[in-house]
């Protein structure tokens, strides 16, 4: 009687009446066109006399050499050899199949909210001032500080339910928790709707599914150890679609052609340290500078300490964490349409106007969108097609949380740069003085010879400190030319989004017209 044993993936057993087939380290499901398995077969009575090989059971000539050989090793007649491993083949193909079927019933499954669950979600989507409270809700989940950051992550993660997702890069120094804040809020997405990748290769995104990553978010830990993937990720975001075409062989060993084609689109997020190396890929993206002040040096160790004090209730962190994974859960795609698109500009000093255009409106779109609860559905008299509204308080929302990327898109100066620049107009400031040095900042900071002579070297560059020869101590020392300029430029963006508006509120007749 023949048994056939798959309770340890990795060691298959088949028992006929004379032999006993060891099948070693389980059976791949990818590629069906061949069976490669690592073979041990040894007579039931001498389990220590065996015969070892690797083998893809599907090439005849290769099966047919093993018959031969197994039969001279073990002294078995050739015919019960090959009429047991007809029976193995078929046995591994039926458990093959069964894998792959089970595989795809578990893609196929989506987390099914209990009515209770529903009910929370739907209510808290309903709530006034929603994204005040989705904030304060994204703090009590465990992301300490970051206010502006939080949020900014967590409504582009939303977008990925759109048609037009939006994308993110976040720069950071070394420990400064720039993987810890985009880990943290990753959490709040629902992990069928997630993909967090560590180790990739060139032809990784080209072997998923055709539509395995349609609308989902893809996480990449540091993008410094993924530059093989930034050109199709690029593809993905801009195109929606990536393919390739590979040689597979095909009947009787010819090659064929496959196109390996997979489909968007998707929301990437990444971290980096290096603001200046991945120019193609954060200009489809939001920039995130992490906040690395001393107050929220603070405020990490704060929140560290009270946790190791037990002060922190981690049950209320979980039940913040799932109610924000069913909140994304309960969002529909429905198309969003702005009527006020026509009205709104850039302030002029932001770089690359028309890619921030493009981001700043699909970001506005996003706002509407995480209020599709609050917004009437109305339908499109031609298509028939289902939309919601943007409103005059989604514009104020987005401008208000937008300011500071606007802000970082108008500035000369890298985030880096910029922090320490404004780091040392404030030290000087409370000193009292416009001089400085090297020797003293370096000193005063705590910072690297080469950092500071980089960022000293921009500066110079762009005309924001000038160097003046100190006669007293025949040495150099610099200046800062104008402590005023970052204020200046954020004041005349605040200036240009209020101005438009301004000029929204007062046509009056546009929502009537519109509707």
């Amino acid at each position: 009687m023949n048994d056939f044993d798959t309770s340890n993936p990795n060691h298959f057993k088949y028992t006929t009446e004379l032999l006993d087939f060891h099948i070693l380290g389980g059976l791949t499901t990818f590629g069906l066109d061949r069976m490669r398995v690592t073979l041990k077969v040894n007579r039931i009575e001498d389990e220590f006399h065996a015969y070892r090989n690797n083998i893809d059971l599907y090439n005849a000539n290769s099966v047919e050499k093993f018959v031969r050989k197994l039969a001279e090793f073990l002294e078995v007649g050739t015919s019960k050899i090959r009429r047991a491993l007809q029976v193995l083949i078929a046995e591994l193909e039926n458990y093959r199949l069964e894998l792959l079927d089970q595989v795809e019933n578990e893609e196929a499954e989506e987390y099914l909210l209990s009515k209770k669950e529903r009910r929370s979600a739907s209510d808290f989507l309903k709530s006034k001032n929603l994204l005040e409270k989705t904030n304060k809700l994204i703090g009590q989940s465990g992301v300490i500080g970051e206010d502006g950051n939080r949020l900014l992550m967590y409504l582009i993660f939303t977008s990925r339910k759109m048609n037009n997702p939006l994308n993110c890069i976040s720069f950071g120094s070394s420990g400064s928790g720039k993987t810890h804040l985009q880990s943290k809020i990753a959490e709040l997405i629902p992990e069928e709707e997630r993909l967090s990748l560590t180790s990739l290769s060139a032809n990784s995104f080209y072997y998923f599914k055709r539509t395995e990553l349609k609308h989902k978010l893809i996480l990449i830990e540091d993008l410094d150890g993924a530059d093989d993937v930034l050109y199709p990720l690029r593809e993905l975001q801009t195109k929606k679609k990536i393919t390739k075409s590979v040689v597979q062989k095909g009947i009787g060993g010819q090659g064929k052609t496959k196109n390996l084609t997979v489909e968007g689109p998707v929301s990437v997020a990444g971290c980096t340290t290096q603001e200046s190396i991945y120019e193609d890929n954060a200009n489809r993206s939001f920039l995130i500078h992490i906040d690395e002040s001393e107050e929220q040096d603070e405020k990490i160790m704060m929140y560290q300490r009270q946790l190791s004090a037990g002060k922190i209730d981690i049950e209320e962190e979980l039940k913040a964490e799932e109610l924000l994974r069913n909140v994304q859960r309960l969002l529909k795609p429905i198309k969003v349409i702005n009527p006020y698109a026509l009205y709104l500009s850039l302030p002029r000093a932001v770089f690359k106007p028309r890619r921030t255009n493009a981001h700043y409106l699909q970001f506005i779109e996003v706002i509407t969108f995480y209020h599709q609860l609050q917004r009437a559905s109305k339908f499109d008299l031609q298509t028939g097609e289902e939309y919601i509204e943007t409103t005059l308080e989604d514009i104020k929302y987005a401008n208000e949380i937008l300011k500071p990327i606007l802000l970082r898109k108008s500035d000369n100066l890298n985030g880096a740069t910029r922090n320490y620049l404004e780091k040392l107009k404030t030290y000087l400031d409370n000193k009292g003085d416009t001089l400085f040095t090297n020797r003293e900042i370096r000193k005063e900071f705590r910072i690297a010879e080469s950092t500071l002579r980089r960022y000293q070297l921009l500066l110079l560059q762009e005309g924001y400190i000038k160097r003046r020869k100190d006669i007293d101590s025949d040495s150099f020392a610099y200046e800062i030319i104008d402590a005023n300029e970052f204020q200046e430029l954020e004041n005349s963006i605040n200036s240009a989004l209020n101005f438009c508006i301004e000029k929204m509120e007062a046509q009056t007749p546009l929502s009537k017209e519109t509707k």
